[in-house]
């Protein structure tokens, strides 16, 4: 029993030993290993140091590898950023190139329906006026007039459209364009 006791007490001694020393190296402060009968332990405590030294060499490498990879990531993921905003750029001014044509569009087609409606009542006057037997050169001359704008009108929507399709098809033809000529 009383060995027991004994290598309780040695156990906790050294237990208390570790801990101070643990303390003591996160501190910085190591003071020198020593047993508790008084014995000198240079080699255990060499040996000790030596691997402790290692790990710190090790972890350190590891540290600095990591701080390299984060860098490369940061540098990475800010070119990429870069990337996105000029995209979403260009990406802004193609709607706002296409809104235009769309406006265009509509502008053209909003006068289309104006002369369309201008030339459907010169054709119901000029209707009425055969039905009476009295067709005047003048309500003829509107008429053709009318029809004129008209067919003026459906061109100018025409080229609209036709300007719509070619902007939606210049990104797409683009990179053949440049295929063609490197060839």
């Amino acid at each position: 029993m009383d060995d027991i006791a004994e290598l309780e007490r040695r156990i906790s001694a050294a237990m208390m030993r570790i801990s101070q020393r643990v303390e003591a190296f996160g501190a910085g402060d190591m003071p020198p290993i020593s047993s508790g009968s008084g014995a000198d332990m240079g080699p255990v405590a060499t040996l000790a140091d030596g691997v402790a030294e290692a790990e710190i060499a090790r972890l350190n490498e590891a540290l600095d590898e990591e701080r390299m990879l984060t860098a490369q990531l940061n540098e990475r993921l800010r070119v990429v950023r870069d990337k996105d905003a000029s995209g979403k750029l260009a990406l802004q001014a193609e709607v706002d190139r296409l809104t235009k044509l769309l406006d265009v569009q509509g502008l053209e087609m909003q006068r289309l329906k104006k002369t369309v409606a201008s030339l459907r009542e010169q054709m119901r006057v000029l209707t009425e006026a055969q039905a009476e037997g009295q067709v005047e050169p003048h309500l003829i001359n509107r008429a053709m007039l009318t029809e004129l704008e008209a067919l003026r009108a459906l061109r100018s929507a025409e080229t609209a459209e036709l300007d719509e399709l070619i902007a939606a098809l210049d990104p797409l033809a683009a990179p053949h364009v440049g295929e063609n000529a490197n060839a």
